[in-house]
């Protein structure tokens, strides 16, 4: 009863002494530095490990668009999730607004009270606009998990993958179905870690240069995709291609996998029902991933999002850069050790304990080699 977390304190206040100093009057003296100070919030206050994980419940999961109220448990859920996984504090923040402008005012008012922004379950295209604009806006880390999370583990897996088969990513062609919030993310990383070639596809078929009814966000990513120009369907693309990567909550019929390149890797990772079922893609694919739990090699971002923040914390960093993303990636991939490696175990398990440290390591370096962090 009464959800997931409460708050505990981190000093005892046992006698008037105790009070005096944890409040009034002991705790002008730090109001006062703070004011002469502002950079002294981070040593004094909760706000240099505290994330708001900020959902307006457009985005739920596999629910959809459920509202601010019914998204609570999620929310909590990645709460939940961040303290355990990385030691972490965060506090869930369900809006009840889904204008864009609404959401980016609410969450700068709020900011000094935190060390982090993760924006969670928020639709696309309104997430990427968010967060270009809270980024932009705001000097703490600004992460939209659905994004990022899923691409990071995405790359590690996909790494993992290609070492097991032995093709490199750059002699790679493969297939994305869906160009939401996950889709897209999932394409960029993998084009920026040298992926040859991708083919997006939508509702309407694949995402291709000149075709009528893109957005910004699609046409953009036609410019950099497809480059053997295809036209058709998902299904069509794929044959031939060295991976599929499923976010999309469609489906894929077992003849169109059955045409995928010898040694074909298929993350089905749409849930609670996965675009080909495990079982059906094992019979054509060498490596199947899911974002299930109850089949091998699952794509979880927990795997990720704890940790990133908590290497951006340790070096007070005032953002999340694309090289973070991809250290973290790295970094998860190389968990699992060529002895480990198989068809079976591309990605570490969440309650591996060599993944947080390892993802927080690998953040908080890569964040010193850019110049983002503070200390």
């Amino acid at each position: 009863m009464g959800g997931k977390l409460e708050v505990r304190s981190t000093i005892p206040v046992r006698d008037k002494d105790d009070l005096s100093l944890a409040y009034t009057p002991g705790v002008a003296r730090v109001c006062t530095a703070i004011a002469d100070h502002p950079e002294l919030a981070y040593e004094y206050t909760w706000t240099s490990k505290v994330v708001a994980v900020v959902t307006d419940g457009t985005a739920v999961l596999g629910l959809g668009d459920i509202g601010p109220a019914a998204s609570m448990p999620v929310m909590e859920g990645k709460s939940l999730l961040f303290k355990e996984f990385a030691g972490v504090d965060s506090v869930p923040i369900a809006l009840a607004t889904t204008d864009v402008d609404e959401i980016v005012d609410t969450v700068i008012r709020m900011a000094p009270s935190f060390g982090g922004i993760n924006l969670e379950d928020i639709s696309a295209p309104r997430c990427f606009e968010i967060e270009d604009r809270l980024r932009a806006a705001l000097d703490i880390p600004v992460f939209h998990d659905d994004q990022h999370g899923t691409a990071i583990v995405s790359l590690a897996a996909l790494t993992n993958a290609s070492r097991l088969i032995g093709k490199p990513l750059s002699q790679m062609r493969g297939v994305i179905a869906g160009a939401g919030a996950s889709g897209v993310a999932v394409c960029r990383i993998l084009l920026n870690a040298g992926v040859g070639d991708i083919a997006v596809s939508d509702s309407k078929g694949l995402v291709y240069a000149g075709r009528d009814g893109l957005n910004d966000i699609k046409k953009a990513l036609a410019a950099d995709t497809n480059k053997a120009g295809l036209t058709g369907s998902t299904e069509e693309a794929l044959r031939g291609a060295d991976f599929f990567i499923g976010l999309s909550g469609s489906t894929v019929a077992e003849n169109a996998i059955a045409t995928m390149a010898d040694d074909a890797i298929v993350f089905a990772l749409s849930n609670p029902t996965p675009e080909v079922h495990p079982d059906v893609a094992r019979a054509h694919a060498r490596v199947v991933a899911t974002g299930r739990s109850d089949f091998p090699n699952q794509i979880n971002n927990v795997l990720a999002f704890p940790g990133i923040f908590k290497g951006a914390f340790d070096v007070r960093a005032h953002s999340i850069t694309e090289g973070m993303k991809v250290a973290a990636a790295e970094a998860l991939a190389a968990v699992v050790t060529d002895a480990e490696l198989s068809e079976d175990f591309i990605i570490p398990s969440p309650f591996d304990e060599r993944v947080a440290p390892a993802v927080v390591a690998a953040v908080a370096a890569q964040a010193r080699a850019e110049g983002v962090n503070r200390i």
